[in-house]
């Protein structure tokens, strides 16, 4: 049971697709929304999974980014009701749930009917150790402290976040996630092992580090190609000579701001490629003839195309985990939620990247200058980052040996209810 939204959907899919794929005598059953069903439905996916729907009670992913406040207390309050409903419908019946760490109601349901429920969480370890911790220290969410307004929370490493009705939603679903079997956190351990370790022993469930839990099928994924004149153009350019600029699908940059990125990267005069969704027909004009402008690319494809040599990301997570894979360094231009101690993590911990500023078209010429010395200290750091995850993911890693470790435990107890 994922968090409706795509950042949450995907990472889910991808590692029930790596579960499935390993465990075919077990079912795997998937559930989203009806809307959503209509979007994801159609792709690909193990025999041994599939999908059940839960009525639409949310506002339209079309219009999240508008009516999010209304989003998330639909989240919160109208799920859990059809998911539990569904659940009693169910044959066989489940003997594991996996469900988003932010679905308090999902892992309640699980108890009472004595089924064990695996927290996933789809973000980091240190934005998890953030929210786990700050629950621990006050009890209570950043906006139940009184006059203390947007005061950053500056006592756990890394933390960016400000106090939010989001935030409370999300701490006080923290409050029951101690009472979870299994937790699961889409990270590699060798990168963020100091928050990992604090949590396995802060939780007496067992802690499984699974990520990077991304689609590696898209790199091999030919559907595109017909249509894709973005490859044939990137085909085109010199070695590590394109940024690459996505700001995510859901949170919405200004037209404005949009409009002054477009002017920076004209004057830069940087070859890029941009990923703008509905905006893209109207930057294209803005932007000159150095770069391209598209609606929609495959992304993982995109960054590990020999031809790019940086990622201005939004700093999701996923997204992040993406550019690492393909040992690309980052433009961090963080938005809002965790996005923002995501960048500390680029710019501080990592030292894979550089936080956009003001001065925008300076930043990027020296960002892409292949004989800057700053700029090959980050591509020589985000080598070293995809290396550590390349080994994380392949035989005997660190990921490798968590995802087979969790499921061995769900085996087992599968086994176990069986007899």
């Amino acid at each position: 049971m994922p968090y409706p939204g795509r950042g949450h959907i995907n990472p889910m899919m991808n590692l029930c697709k790596i579960l499935s794929s390993r465990v075919p005598d077990i079912i795997f059953t998937f559930v989203v929304t009806e809307e959503w069903l209509g979007f994801i439905g159609s792709e690909p996916k193990p025999t041994n999974l599939s999908f059940a729907t839960i009525p639409n009670v949310l506002p339209s992913e079309l219009v999240r980014a508008q009516q999010y406040s209304e989003f998330t207390d639909a989240v919160f309050a109208k799920m859990g009701g059809p998911f539990e409903e569904l659940l009693d419908r169910l044959r066989p019946t489940p003997t594991v749930i996996m469900a988003d760490t932010f679905l308090s109601w999902a892992l309640r349901a699980g108890n009472r009917r004595n089924i064990p429920v695996a927290s996933f969480w789809s973000a980091g370890g240190s934005s998890f150790s953030f929210f786990h911790h700050f629950h621990q220290r006050h009890g209570h969410s950043p906006v139940d402290l009184p006059e203390k307004g947007d005061e950053r929370i500056d006592y756990i490493p890394g933390s960016d976040l400000t106090s939010s009705r989001v935030l409370q939603q999300l701490v006080d679903a923290f409050s029951i996630v101690p009472e979870a079997k299994y937790l699961l956190l889409s990270t590699v351990y060798e990168v963020e092992y100091l928050a990992v370790d604090a949590l396995k022993a802060s939780f007496s469930c067992p802690v499984y580090t699974i990520g990077p839990a991304i689609d590696f099928s898209r790199l091999t994924d030919d559907s595109c190609l017909n249509d894709a004149d973005y490859l044939k153009w990137l085909d085109c350019q010199p070695s590590e000579s394109v940024l690459y600029i996505s700001l995510g699908s859901f949170l919405c940059v200004s037209s404005s701001k949009m409009e002054e990125i477009a002017g920076c990267l004209r004057d830069s005069g940087i070859r890029f490629m941009w990923v703008a969704r509905e905006e893209a027909s109207r930057l294209r004009e803005l932007c000159g003839d150095r770069g391209i402008v598209v609606p929609w690319c495959n992304q993982l494809r995109v960054l590990s195309h020999s031809s790019v040599g940086g990622f201005w990301t939004h700093c999701g997570w996923n997204s992040i985990w993406e550019a690492i894979f393909a040992g690309v360094p980052l433009l961090a231009y963080p938005i809002a939620m965790d996005q923002g101690s995501n960048a500390t993590l680029i710019v501080k911990d990592w030292k894979v990247g550089w936080r956009v500023g003001t001065e925008i078209s300076g930043l990027v010429r020296k960002f892409m200058d292949l004989e800057d010395d700053e700029s090959r200290e980050i591509r020589r750091q985000a080598k070293h980052l995809q290396e550590v995850c390349r080994r994380a993911i392949g035989k005997d890693g660190s990921t490798e040996t968590n995802i087979n470790s969790f499921i061995r435990d769900i085996s087992h107890r599968n086994n176990s209810s069986e007899s």
